[in-house]
């Protein structure tokens, strides 16, 4: 982690202890003794400290610099950033992009600072950030993935060098290198925060989030980007409280279920995760909670997943300058989603309802279901250099086994870092079935809470 949170810095920033300008430099001096990592794709040095001098210079006229005040971040690849070349994590992309995309626009207006972006699998398709750009390295173990498709900034985020990465996840992919690398990854409710200047991200599947280091930060950035344009195709009823405001309180007594068994009978989850997840139903229920192990197996969301996933893929293609410039891998999903007819992407969309119906009717007298974020420990690199798409997608079953559920449903659901195994992070996912995000943002506060005393014990 780095040394201070971005709750922090920006409190420092705000108060005048120290200027944004130290907390940018220092943040570009981290980012240079990680490239060993090739997280970042493209760092913005001189955009950064201009942006630092303006925010000291607002400072000193008495201005209100907004609530992430000096907060160095960076963004994943497939979001626009004024200046820079959206690629998607590829070589499709064309021209610099002429303005930032909502999310962007709304982390500066804030009064973040955006130092880089970062490395991704092309079109966020695996759970492994690997393409032919490059392989991105796991901090905690330089051998090991630190998952995806948000790799490139769990791996910074990890690393210490900025305390906020931003990500998206069309499958999982802010909670996957969450689990991978230790973090806070919360994936919204669907329509929860702007696509803009795309009506969306990867169809109905994609949202767009931080990565951050403790429960408090993720909740910081949130207040910050959420809302919708009127070009976005999703939008979310409004949240019960300020996101941070429920990170503060207590949970009160939740009913809590927790499962471990995958969809598929092929997948089998690592011991080692399992023990983490059993010690944190442990945990919760000496909390206080009303916790009980499930039957049967976690809800298969392939039926809707899978055709909406290829879709997305061919839509993704569609929408760069350059498509001939994909990887094999890519061009192969995107020619399986354009032959796929809309019949059948419609017969998927009722699939999804049906099983967001199943979702809250099987689990109604839950507030929220415990599971594993991944069945498996970061896996070992590389896992994508010479594999064929049928070989990327089989390899990336373990890793994704709990977490499209949440996609297909449109259903908030989030992985907090609940223990290790050797030096490898294990995340627990939290997911609710019903209610919004301010339902799980207190009880993952509370779980920090509850290891890092069991920690300093």
């Amino acid at each position: 982690m780095t040394q201070a949170t971005a709750t922090q810095i920006a409190a420092d920033v705000r108060a005048g202890r120290v200027q944004a300008r130290a907390v940018v430099e220092a943040a570009l001096a981290r980012l240079d003794e990680a490239r060993h990592l090739d997280a970042a794709e493209h760092v913005l040095a001189d955009e950064a400290r201009s942006a630092a001098h303006a925010l000291d210079s607002r400072m000193a006229a008495g201005e209100d610099v907004g609530p992430l005040a000096g907060v160095p971040v960076v963004i994943k690849a497939e979001n626009d950033v004024a200046g820079v070349v959206t690629t998607f994590g590829g070589r499709c992309g064309g021209e610099p992009a002429v303005a930032d995309s909502a999310v962007v626009a709304r982390l500066r207006q804030a009064g973040a600072v955006v130092v880089a972006t970062t490395r991704m699998p092309e079109f966020g398709q695996y759970p492994f950030t690997e393409g032919d750009g490059g392989i991105t390295r796991n901090p905690h173990d330089l051998d090991r993935s630190p998952g995806g498709s948000s790799g490139g900034s769990a791996a910074l985020v990890a690393a210490g060098v900025v305390p906020v990465g931003i990500g998206g996840d069309g499958g999982g992919s802010i909670r996957i290198p969450a689990s991978c690398c230790g973090l806070v990854g919360l994936k919204p409710v669907r329509g929860r925060v702007s696509t803009a200047p795309h009506p969306d991200l990867w169809g109905a599947l994609g949202t767009i989030g931080p990565l951050t280091g403790t429960v408090a930060d993720c909740a910081l950035v949130y207040d910050a980007i959420s809302g919708t344009t009127d070009v976005d195709a999703f939008s979310a009823r409004a949240p019960t409280e300020p996101f941070a405001a429920a990170a503060a309180r207590e949970p009160g007594r939740l009913r809590i279920g927790w499962i471990a068994t995958p969809p598929w009978p092929t997948i089998r989850v690592d011991p080692r995760v399992r023990r983490v997840l059993g010690e944190t139903a442990r945990r919760l229920a000496e909390a206080g909670h009303d916790v009980r192990a499930l039957p049967g197996r976690w809800p298969d969301a392939q039926p809707a997943f899978v055709p909406s996933f290829f879709a997305a893929i061919a839509d993704e293609c569609s929408r760069v300058p350059h498509p001939e410039r994909a990887e094999a891998r890519t061009r192969s999903g995107a020619g399986v989603g354009a032959a796929i007819p809309d019949v059948v992407l419609r017969a998927a969309g009722r699939a999804a309802e049906r099983i967001r119906r199943g979702v809250e009717a099987r689990w109604a007298e839950y507030d929220v279901v415990l599971s594993p974020t991944i069945a498996c420990l970061p896996p070992p690199l590389p896992q994508l250099t010479g594999a064929w798409m049928g070989q990327a997608i089989l390899r990336a079953a373990p890793m994704v086994a709990f977490s499209t559920l949440a996609n297909v449903t449109g259903h908030t659901a989030m992985s907090i870092a609940a223990g290790t195994a050797g030096a490898l992070p294990v995340g627990v996912q939290l997911y609710a079935p019903g209610g919004d995000e301010t339902r799980l943002l207190p009880l993952a506060a509370q779980l920090e809470r509850l290891l890092r005393d069991a920690a300093q014990a």
